[in-house]
């Protein structure tokens, strides 16, 4: 069967029985399906990629993506239902939103209520399993094509193409790696930890810790890795703290507490990122964690294995660039704020946020006096602050930043009315649960009582304070997105190296790469040669993603950047 002339794209499934169904499309309609065996799967798609350069529409790249790579085939562009299903089923963009459906959701694949009470930071994590039969892929696709029909301007449909370029970068950093030297962080497991200990047994320091501890406590028993045996022994003691936190054993006066904060720091280090982790995520001088993109309500990123967005900063001298390599790092100064400033339109908010530090300028507009009273008083009206010095400083930026203070004021409101606040782009923020209503369907109720009237009020609040950053902290999330898109354009555009990297595998392995993501930093490995190429990429990428963002308005986003062979003073 002959195939169509110039497709712009294919959808993929897999036919009943074995092997794959693609369905070219030309224009906006599929043609005629190809059949492809397992066999020659991959060399088909190299080809195709090679001729026509056409959008993948496949159900999850998480899965398609990751043999591909292994082969060293690299797609361009790809479409994840998958992503797109959870953000056109629960934007409030759309009047007929894309029908929840437990063969699209990881949260109900998961056996997880879809609906159940959110945080900022919960992942949604569920198997990959489900349909991917080439007719559930195509009616699926045609559900979202039907969808993004509805929509009222291109911004959900530009989220949906950027959460779907994001899963191709986060599957491509998983088979390049972050490069890693193994010899460099058991140097510093041995200078906190000392040697690397038995299993099951502790290492040298915190051994030592453990017995200063005890005999501060006056119980050579005690084990400092047990909360409530180690809370016992304190109040036996008379120290009489709430909990274990380093929270409040810092405001105790009592010599137990240098050397058990001391062991607490080293527990972090030894259990998170010691010689068990090493040998379960670092081979061949590689980290390579998996990352889940739109892993949190708000679309930031999360990992679902090796702990990548929560690598210590002491371990950053591990983060060692190939020989002939080197790393290019970049962070954002306050990227949020900046990004309140420029959702909101708010002129004098822009004004305060020019240079590098957007702290200074709210100083310099007249709403507080110092630097720390400006990020106490920005992160307290993101976050609704409403206590402490947060509380105190958060109204004076109304009078100064009345549009940006308006639109988190508002996204506030919403959230406490029960209802549902978007992103600048369209993602939804999920709906309050059943407990919640419940709850709140006491507040009016005179029968009810002053303590469930009280219960009401405070999680109404509670939830105003999730709405108004969900709409800050999730456009955010979309600046760093579109952020991602443009340096992995750019850098695809430069030349092969002279000096390989083969450790990064067959695709990554000749070409500078984006090596590792937090939220609003980025590592590239690349070549030597190409370090200030790179360095102007990553940056020429922050201001166009800026422009596709927030189009007619200007807003600083400046860039902490710097290259080196480690990342010990990295962002």
């Amino acid at each position: 069967m002959s195939e169509p002339v110039s497709p712009t794209a294919f959808i993929v499934g897999r036919a009943p029985g074995a092997g794959w169904h693609a369905l070219p499309v030309v224009g906006e309609e599929p043609g005629v399906a190809i059949a492809v065996s397992d066999a020659d799967f991959n060399p088909w798609v190299a080809e195709q990629e090679e001729r026509w350069h056409p959008r993948w529409i496949v159900r999850s790249l998480r899965s398609f993506y990751p043999p591909l790579l292994a082969d060293g085939i690299r797609l361009r562009r790809a479409h994840d239902l998958l992503l797109a299903h959870a953000i056109l089923r629960d934007s409030p963009a759309l009047a007929a939103p894309v029908a929840p459906s437990t063969l699209w959701s990881r949260a109900e694949i998961a056996g997880e209520d879809a609906h159940a009470r959110p945080a900022l930071f919960e992942v949604r994590v569920g198997a990959d399993a489900g349909s991917d039969t080439i007719a559930e892929v195509e009616a699926e696709w045609a559900r979202q094509r039907s969808a993004l029909a509805g929509a009222p301007d291109g911004r959900l449909a530009l989220l949906c193409l950027a959460e779907s370029t994001g899963a191709l970068v986060a599957e491509e950093m998983t088979a390049a790696g972050l490069p890693w030297s193994r010899a460099t962080h058991e140097r510093i497991l041995e200078d906190e930890l000392g040697p690397r200990p038995m299993r099951g047994a502790r290492p040298a320091q915190m051994a030592r810790l453990a017995e200063q501890i005890g005999a501060a406590l006056d119980d050579p028993s005690v084990n400092p890795d047990s909360p409530p045996r180690l809370l016992r022994a304190l109040h036996r003691a008379g120290v009489l703290v709430e909990s274990t936190s380093r929270w409040h054993l810092a405001e105790v006066d009592h010599p137990v507490v240098e050397p058990l904060l001391r062991y607490k720091k080293l527990a972090r280090l030894f259990t998170a990122n010691g010689w068990a982790w090493l040998d379960d995520w670092v081979h061949e001088d590689r980290f390579r964690p998996v990352y889940l993109t739109g892993g949190v309500v708000t679309g930031r990123w999360a990992s679902s294995g090796g702990g990548a967005l929560q690598i210590p900063r002491q371990l950053r001298p591990a983060v060692r660039a190939a020989e002939g390599w080197t790393l290019v790092k970049a962070d954002v100064a306050q990227l949020e704020p900046r990004v309140l400033a420029a959702m909101s339109k708010d002129r004098s908010m822009a004004d305060a946020a020019r240079g590098a530090d957007l702290y200074e300028g709210v100083v310099r507009s007249g709403a507080v006096a110092s630097r720390d009273e400006a990020k106490y008083a920005v992160l307290g009206a993101m976050y609704g602050a409403t206590t402490g010095e947060s509380g105190r400083l958060v109204p004076r930026l109304r009078a100064v930043f009345p549009r940006a203070m308006a639109l988190v004021d508002e996204a506030a409101r919403v959230g406490e009315d029960g209802g549902v606040v978007s992103t600048l782009l369209g993602r939804g923020s999920p709906r309050p649960d059943a407990g919640w209503r419940h709850t709140q369907s006491l507040a009016g109720d005179p029968d009810a009582g002053g303590t469930a009237q009280s219960a009401a009020r405070s999680r109404a609040r509670e939830r105003g304070r999730f709405t108004r950053n969900f709409v800050v902290q999730g456009t955010a999330a979309e600046w760093a997105l579109l952020w991602l898109a443009e340096i992995r354009h750019r850098l695809s555009a430069l030349p092969a190296a002279s000096v390989p990297a083969p450790e990064s595998g067959a695709v990554f392995g000749v070409r500078a790469h984006l090596a590792f993501f937090l939220h609003d930093e980025v590592v590239v490995h690349a070549p030597v040669e190409q370090a200030a190429l790179v360095a102007e990429a990553v940056q020429a990428a922050a201001v166009a993603a800026t422009a596709r963002l927030f189009p007619g308005f200007t807003i600083d986003v400046p860039l902490d950047l710097s290259v080196g062979s480690d990342a010990a003073k990295g962002p």
